[in-house]
Order: structure tokens, then sequence, then C-alpha cells
């Protein structure tokens, strides 16, 4: 089933949610699947000083610890899926002709890079909600991350 996603209204509302989820500010009920992936695509674009790969481990476990949330075996912070939506943010940003934020997320939210299940494209699903997954990067066991077209 195709996840019909909530799509943002602005580039203030990106704006938000990316800046929420650094300063640690944004209201627990709104860290939804869209705010992941516009905070990601926003921080890529938008913050070069931000590695990604590196450094959303401890944006969102922190942001997650402090809306009363746990970064444990079972829940938050979750290295591999982190990591494939990167793959999938930067595979969506090297394809788009899109050059405004909103466009961009928004776009991202209705490609297939933005859909819920996209990293089981990859994963099987004993090894994407494994412990191993979620406390560190696995490879894919299913197949490998497309690679982004060149410019």
């Amino acid at each position: 089933m195709v996840h019909i996603p909530r799509l943002f209204d602005s580039k203030a509302s990106v704006d938000r949610v990316a800046l929420g989820l650094i300063d640690r500010s944004l209201p627990k009920a709104e860290w939804t699947h869209e705010a992941h992936l516009g905070a990601c695509l926003w921080i890529v674009t938008q913050r070069p000083d931000i590695d990604p790969e590196h450094d959303l481990r401890g944006i969102i476990g922190g942001y997650n610890e402090s809306v009363g949330g746990v970064n444990d075996d079972h829940g938050g912070y979750h290295d591999t899926i982190t990591r494939c939506f990167i793959v999938g943010v930067r595979n969506w940003l090297a394809r788009t002709d899109a050059r405004i934020l909103l466009d961009r997320v928004n776009g991202l939210l209705a490609a297939d890079e933005g859909q819920r299940d996209w990293p089981l494209r990859f994963y099987s699903k004993s090894r994407l909600f494994s412990v191993e997954a979620r406390r560190n990067f696995v490879e894919p066991d299913k197949a490998p991350f497309p690679m982004p077209a060149a410019p």
C-alpha cells in the first residue's frame, strides 16, 4: 500500500521542522515520517557544516531523548534506516530539476525514495529491523543501493 504523504505547505514549515529537530524544540507529535525526510533534505542542502551520515545519529538521538524517548535496542534512533534514507535524499536531489526547497522536499515525499517502505527494496525485514541494524549501519542484503545519476 502506498503511503500518501502530508506535504509541506511552505518553506517556513520545512525550516521549522529542521531547526526544531536541531535545537530540540519540535513537538514530538510533529516528528513524522515526512518531518524526518524534510529535515534530512534540509540538512543535506542547507547545512554543509553537518555531515548527515555521521551527525544525524547525535542530532536525532538527542532530539528523541529531549522529548522523553529512548534510543535503545527496541526504539528511537535507527542507524540503518536513517542512512538508507540519506541515500534516497541524495539520489532524489541528483535527479530532480526542482531548485526551490519546498518543491524539492514535496517532490521527495511523493517519489519512491520518500515512501516509508523504500528501505525494504534493499533489506529483508529481518535484517533491517535487527538490533545490529538499529545500532549501526549494515549493508543491504536484498539489493545494492542505487547510485545517483552523474550531473
